[in-house]
């Protein structure tokens, strides 16, 4: 058979051929590594603002159905760090600011409510209307909540964030 009349690939074709590929490859390999860091980041913030989140909620509720609110054992209060009401079943719960974790204190029994992938830096409590402070005062009692912080998004790195939400006494305290 003639020389000239045989087909195939030559090897400089194949190395030319397999350099492309593997450089797509290394690209594509690539982009796929960072699309999952910034994956896990997004979960660890979400789990993390849904951790807060779920705190937050269980204070406002609380606080909401509670009565005799006070801020460190002042009444009215702006911007203090604990605060402090009486519950449904009539038992004393305080919220404040320990280690970095909000906690909640019913009675003699202690919890944590924050993940330890949320470090609170700052909790103050504005509460305004409770009869405690005036004396009885007629003003319906309210209290706003500002944390402030970090979550987690990773190995050594975080994310602040700044929340603020309020509650209003469902039932008068008079």
């Amino acid at each position: 058979m003639p020389m000239n009349t045989r087909r195939g690939y030559t090897l400089v074709e194949l190395i030319v051929a397999v350099g492309l590929f593997a450089l797509v490859m290394l690209l594509t390999s690539g982009a796929y590594l960072v699309m999952i860091g910034l994956n896990r980041q997004a979960q660890g913030i979400a789990t993390g603002i849904d951790n807060l989140s779920f705190a937050l909620e269980s204070m406002t509720r609380d606080i909401r159905t509670g009565t005799g609110y006070n801020c460190d054992n002042a009444g009215d209060c702006s911007g203090g760090g604990s605060f402090s009401f009486r519950n449904q079943a009539g038992e004393q719960v305080t919220y404040d600011l320990s280690d970095s974790a909000l906690r909640k204190t019913v009675g003699a029994t202690r919890s944590i409510l924050t993940d330890p992938s949320v470090t609170v830096s700052s909790l103050k409590f504005y509460a305004s209307g409770t009869a405690r402070a005036s004396g009885g005062d007629t003003r319906q009692s309210r209290v706003t909540l500002i944390v402030s912080g970090t979550v987690a998004t990773g190995p050594g790195a975080t994310r602040s964030f700044v929340v603020e939400t309020g509650a209003t006494m469902r039932g008068s305290d008079l």
